[in-house]
């Protein structure tokens, strides 16, 4: 064997052993989550907004559940998983994005969604790693919200959601 490729044997073994033993689990679908976090658990969220989607909260709810069984190894429960989700939808807003030259009227219209999302780590007694944050998402959208309103809330769903996992799991 090459004195170069021992080298490179000998810094990747110190590499897998060092990852091995720190303590974190490493995956490649995004997270990295303790090897003593086993459960999590995930509130409804209530939709306190001034302008209610009738069926925002459980797809809310629902998706980032969804999310972390899907990209994750922990195991849901009702309630006190090591990992805890809990909050509120705080906003659900179409405002104009772009004006139609010569009218007053919205050429472009945008939906956003805000959550308020309180995260607990019950593994980590420092409590470093929780938080209390709000996490905003948008599509742009033309003509009228009532056939598309599913639709884009599924789109923005799924950002926010990757977004609230990302903060949990990865502290982006």
């Amino acid at each position: 064997m090459k004195t170069g490729n021992l080298i490179k044997l000998i810094i990747i073994a110190m590499v897998i052993f060092t990852v091995q033993g720190c303590g974190v689990k490493y995956s490649l679908s995004g997270g990295t989550i303790p090897e003593n976090m086993k459960t999590y658990s995930v509130e409804i969220f209530e939709n306190i907004s001034p302008f209610v989607s009738p069926t925002l909260s459980q797809t809310f709810t629902e998706g980032l559940k969804e999310r972390i069984r899907t990209q994750s190894r922990l195991s849901q429960i009702n309630q006190d998983g090591d990992a805890m989700f809990s909050g509120v939808i705080t906003n659900y807003a179409i405002t104009p994005a772009a004006v139609e030259a010569g009218t007053d009227m919205a050429a472009l219209n945008r939906l956003s969604i805000t959550v308020k999302v309180k995260y607990v780590n019950r593994k980590d007694e420092t409590g470093e790693s929780d938080f209390e944050e709000n996490f905003t998402q948008f599509k742009e959208f033309r003509g009228e919200i009532s056939s598309q309103e599913n639709q884009l809330n599924t789109e923005i769903v799924k950002m926010l959601t990757e977004d609230v996992f990302n903060r949990a799991f990865n502290n982006w």
